[in-house]
């Protein structure tokens, strides 16, 4: 049974007086690893899922290899791959949170290059159909009319890989990367009760992944306004006033 008293209010509160700071870098490294991996993700996604619907079949073809290719290998021998392999392979440096981001934009904007895949198709024909009738540029075309739309179909599917990245960035403790899993293990072997730092390190990743979660909900929300889809706030309360009226 474990000790109740370590994990009551005041042992939480003694453990984060005093492992505060390390906590605090650890929690550090984790935004960081999120924040750049998820923007290297998203890029990636983009690429490829663009890529994936081009009218040249080279394209296409190289970009499923590389969505295959990322999707059907383990991320952890990615994350190996990166930090141990190619140091000593093309003689440069181990910047292991510069390997950390890598490996995580590349293996989820492999899965998020699928969302936006299916985004873009999901828009209705006819909106492809017009836009060569008027014989709009490619570029274009996906900017003003396609994108927007798509946009908001492919939000929700992102938002969920988001929060998967979040939760994902442990795997840079295999590494020896100094995040919140590794100095949450560290702070245990110091003889910190397991059950109040892992207690802890729950806690902050839960509220991570809500707030890019949110962040993105928001942006949601906004898509859908612009595209007509869910009424503004404004718009709401004037049809209930009137319908109250």
């Amino acid at each position: 049974m474990p000790d109740l008293s370590s994990i009551a209010p005041s042992g939480v509160v003694s453990t984060l007086q005093d492992n505060w700071h390390n906590l605090l870098d650890g929690l550090r490294v984790t935004l960081e690893l999120s924040v750049f991996g998820g923007a290297l993700a998203f890029v990636v996604a983009v690429l490829l899922g663009l890529a994936s619907i081009s009218r040249f079949a080279v394209l296409r073809g190289i970009s499923r290899v590389i969505v295959e290719f990322f999707r059907g290998t383990s991320l952890v021998v990615q994350l190996f791959f990166l930090a141990y392999v190619t140091p000593v392979a093309f003689g440069w440096g181990s910047h292991l949170l510069l390997f950390g981001i890598v490996a995580l934009g590349l293996n989820y904007g492999a899965y998020g290059s699928e969302v936006v895949r299916g985004s873009l198709n999901a828009v209705p024909p006819g909106q492809w159909e017009t836009t060569t009738a008027l014989s709009m540029p490619w570029i274009t075309k996906i900017r003003r009319i396609i994108w927007p739309q798509a946009w908001a179909l492919m939000l929700p599917g992102l938002n969920n890989l988001m929060v998967m990245l979040v939760k994902g960035t442990a795997i840079a403790y295999f590494i020896g990367l100094y995040d919140l899993t590794y100095v949450s293990d560290e702070l245990r072997k110091g003889g910190a009760d397991m059950w109040t730092v892992y207690g802890i390190a729950f806690v902050i990743y839960y509220f991570a992944a809500l707030a890019f979660s949110a962040v993105l909900r928001r942006l949601e929300v906004r898509a859908q306004r612009r595209l007509g889809i869910r009424p503004s706030k404004s718009r709401t309360t004037r049809a209930t006033a009137e319908a109250v009226a």
